[in-house]
């Protein structure tokens, strides 16, 4: 089943709004009358375009002379071999008055940093960090949330060429430990307790007994966001945010400029199925990365306000911050999305004059349940642009953006990963807006869809593959030497070809629908079916909240077919009867095919989803199928993996 693709797009650019965006000039400079031009120069001459891109975006850095070695290898390359840069100092380059960021927890706490405050305070704590034997190469580790400090901390990290890596305070002890424990820290920065949906959450026991088990830490930072003086005494060598000393205001910061694929990040896979990977991202392969995306496919301009729903164990918040490269405030937010009645993200979009409002497709689809009306009851004048990823944004999901928030806006749905923390497929201010698809390929990514048997197909589903290298492809994994992890990654399926997992589909406007995970597509009778397929049309009946969709092997230890079993979280006092099945039955049948039908439809009260909010489908399969899930840790809400544990409803 294909999505019918409506030929009049939802939206059009304005032919002046579009003439003044960097993705027009840069198709002027080089002479391209439109982006599909534009895109196959920077796949088919991918040394002239990233020289080009370091230029026209403004990368801060010695270039060198040479851009691309061993350009036919993947892995292999190497991106600028001569080059030396630093990423914070792409970050903190202006020093003035303006605004750097404005943070809000949920609705009762608010503060703002000029970019003059931003620097002075990277260079106390980097003044710390130094004194504390922090240097290049040293993990410095977050279990923050999405705080001021979490910014300045990464910051001063990064600027000396230490390493850093996050994690959002809701994760439990051994959901810490199975990240940093592998890439043993120096030095751990964490928070007295945070807001979530209006109540406290106390986080100092955890902090402690994260801390006990971490022999490599030198120091241990708290910030107090709550408690203006929180009782550290329990974590070792433990100070305050706080008492950390103050320096000269003339300080300067020092940046240590690094060679390109000098490791900036590490990020973790959702570990869902096992210990997570630590995936290492440079300097160069982000500056560069992030600078394009911003700049040329999301059209974000000095003095521009950029905004990200996204906690710090998410790749969205280091998306989000490198918005400061462009010049643009970065609106920080921690707490629930639907705190303070429901509407605090468009509070914070109207009070603060929001022009980029980015977020999930999950909390696109729940606000369109609430029935919310954003565009009437806000003023949403400054805003030009929505970002939508974490799943696959359905048509519906579209047509309420465009219906009750904004008419003339450019609505991009997303989609890469922390595999490379950015995009491949993604959003583009000069090209029309399709109901349910992602507007372009990003530039300089050279993404194709392919069948089973490696062959280019178009307008047909397959998998989402690059065929050329990229400079944001991670350096590697983190303790592994012989790279065995990093290639059976993304590298075994098809050989030299990165094959990212996504069950995806080029359409016939060089646009892309993903239709989930490949890993999660279902195969009944050995016809594969994208399981966003499924949700489209289930989740547009009024008494369903959220479902969750799985192959469950059939007959028992038949492990080459399986059923469809779909699973429904409803609506408050509603309950699964049979006609209620018949209708969710029907509502598949006559918009997909019959293979799509559910053998099964079960009631559950909650969908299990990782810290970034995407629902787990393979750790629901696991227990339906009684086997292991391997790191319950990774999940928000571990607990709701119990609605599936031997339901009577899947014996038969």
């Amino acid at each position: 089943m294909t999505y019918a693709i409506d030929p009049t797009p939802l939206w059009t650019p304005n032919p002046a709004s579009a003439g003044a965006t960097r993705m027009a000039q840069l198709m002027a400079a080089e002479g391209k009358a439109d982006y599909a031009e534009l895109w196959q120069w920077s796949v088919d001459q991918p040394a002239a375009f990233w020289s080009k891109l370091w230029d026209f975006c403004g990368a801060v850095g010695d270039k060198g002379s040479q851009t691309l070695l061993d350009g036919d290898q993947m892995p292999g390359a190497r991106w600028f071999p001569e080059a030396r840069l630093n990423y914070a100092e792409n970050l903190l380059q202006r020093r003035d008055t303006g605004e750097a960021l404005v943070f809000w927890g949920e609705d009762k706490v608010k503060r703002r940093l000029s970019r003059a405050e931003l620097y002075a305070e990277v260079a106390r704590f980097q003044q710390f960090l130094i004194a504390a034997g922090v240097g290049e190469g040293d993990r410095v580790a977050g279990y923050l949330p999405n705080l001021p400090e979490t910014l300045v901390a990464m910051l001063a990290a990064t600027s000396l060429g230490a390493i850093w890596s996050s994690a959002s305070p809701d994760f439990g002890v051994q959901g810490v430990l199975d990240r940093f424990g592998q890439i043993e820290p120096k030095v751990l920065i964490c928070v007295d307790s945070y807001w979530y949906n209006g109540k406290p959450v106390d986080c100092l026991a955890k902090n402690a007994a994260v801390v006990a088990q971490m022999p490599s830490l030198l120091k241990t930072v708290v910030v107090p966001y709550l408690n203006a003086a929180p009782a550290i005494a329990g974590i070792a060598q433990a100070l305050c945010w706080t008492d950390i000393p103050a320096v000269n205001r003339e300080k300067e910061v020092i940046f240590k400029r690094v060679a390109f694929n000098h490791p900036l990040f590490i990020m973790f896979s959702s570990g869902t199925t096992g210990v997570p990977k630590c995936i290492v991202h440079c300097h160069g392969g982000v500056v560069l990365q992030h600078l394009k995306e911003h700049q040329l496919h999301s059209d974000v301009r000095p003095g521009d306000r950029l905004f990200y729903f996204t906690t710090c164990g998410w790749m969205m918040w280091n998306w989000l911050v490198s918005g400061l490269a462009c010049g643009a405030t970065v609106l920080l937010y921690d707490g629930s999305p639907f705190a303070g009645g429901g509407t605090v993200l468009f509070d914070y979009a109207a009070a603060e004059q929001m022009t980029h409002f980015g977020t999930s497709a999950k909390f696109i689809d729940a606000a369109a349940k609430l029935g919310l009306t954003p565009g009437k009851t806000h003023d949403l004048t400054a805003l030009r642009a929505m970002f939508s990823t974490g799943s696959p944004l359905s048509p519906e999901g579209f047509e309420w953006v465009y219906r009750e928030i904004k008419q003339d806006i450019l609505l991009a749905s997303i989609s890469g990963g922390t595999d490379i923390v950015s995009c491949f497929v993604l959003g583009n201010p000069v090209l029309p807006v399709y109901r349910g698809e992602i507007q372009c390929r990003g530039l300089g990514m050279a993404v194709d869809v392919f069948d089973d048997e490696g062959r280019p197909v178009r307008l047909e589903k397959g998998e989402l593959v690059c065929t050329r290298p990229f400079p944001a492809m991670p350096v590697g994994f983190w303790n592994d030497p012989d790279g065995r992890k990093y290639h059976a990654a993304y590298f075994e399926r098809f050989p030299d070809i990165w094959c990212h997992g996504d069950f995806s589909e080029l359409t016939a406007h060089d646009g892309m629908i993903i239709y989930g995970r490949s890993d999660a597509t279902l195969n009944p009778g050995g016809v594969r079916i994208g399981t966003a397929e499924i949700y489209r049309q289930v989740e547009q009946l009024p008494e369903v909240l959220e479902s969750l969709v799985i192959g469950q092997a059939w007959p028992p230890g038949k492990e080459d077919d399986v059923r469809v079993v779909l699973f429904v979280r409803l609506q408050e006092g509603q309950v699964l009867d049979q006609s209620l099945t018949e209708r969710i039955k029907q509502q598949i049948r006559d918009n997909t095919t019959p293979r799509h039908v559910p053998a099964k439809v079960v009631q559950v009260q909650d969908i299990p989803r990782t810290k970034s909010g995407k629902i787990v489908e393979l750790a629901v399969r696991n227990v339906v199928q009684a086997q292991p899930v391997k790191n319950v840790e990774a999940l928000a809400n571990p607990e709701a993996l119990e609605y599936f544990r031997g339901r009577a409803e899947l014996a038969d």
